[in-house]
């Protein structure tokens, strides 16, 4: 039995010590999820302070049937989208916010700049700005099929557990957040007077 396996079983004990590892071994990437679906700091922390909340809760429903760092993942989105439903406002995916790994490394989702250039590195923000404002235009469901699968990196299967839906429906939508994305983008891009080339990230 791995590391986390024993954790959970300790802390379905109501033995606190062992949940408040599983925090430390898992806020990074719940925080990171919190941060792209929600776009700042401040929202952020407090969904993955609530999704642990919940985690904590629901507990004893976990079975061990999924990885743990997966079911996080799902009561994070979840709760996410209730909170949006809820409050019907709108908010922007940041993703200029660097992904921070268990071991505190961070990756950007950004392109590195070229010797420093500062033209490109306009160019690269201005890309940035139209990617921010295309994926504020998506719904909550299009938008949290983009963020797991282009962002966290989740396969299909993975989502549509997460999701609770079929892997059909999963490749559907991204499928068309995708073509909502690229034509946005395009319109965007077009509004600005850039050219600038839009992938749509099929893989």
């Amino acid at each position: 039995m791995g590391e986390t396996s024993l954790l959970v079983k300790r802390a379905k004990e109501k033995d606190l010590s062992a949940f408040e590892e599983l925090v430390r071994i898992h806020q990074n990437k719940v925080y990171a999820l919190s941060l792209q679906l929600s776009g700042n700091r401040d929202d952020a922390q407090d969904l993955a302070q609530e999704a642990f909340i919940r985690a904590f809760k629901a507990l004893g429903s976990f079975r061990n049937e999924a990885d743990f760092s997966t079911w996080l993942h799902r009561i994070t989105v979840n709760v996410w989208l209730n909170s949006r439903r809820k409050n019907g406002g709108k908010q922007l995916v940041s993703l200029d916010e660097p992904y921070r790994g268990e071991d505190g490394s961070e990756v950007r989702y950004e392109v590195a700049s070229n010797d420093g250039d500062p033209l490109q590195a306009l160019e690269e923000k201005d890309l940035r700005g139209l990617v921010r404002t295309a994926l504020d235009g998506l719904s909550e469901e299009h938008r949290t099929v983009l963020v797991l699968r282009e962002i966290e990196g989740y396969s299909y299967e993975e989502i549509s557990r997460m999701l609770g839906c079929s892997l059909g429906t999963v490749k559907s939508r991204i499928s068309r957040a995708r073509e909502v994305m690229r034509r946005r983008m395009t319109e965007l891009a077009r509004e600005a007077g850039e050219v600038i080339p839009v992938n749509d990230g099929s893989r």
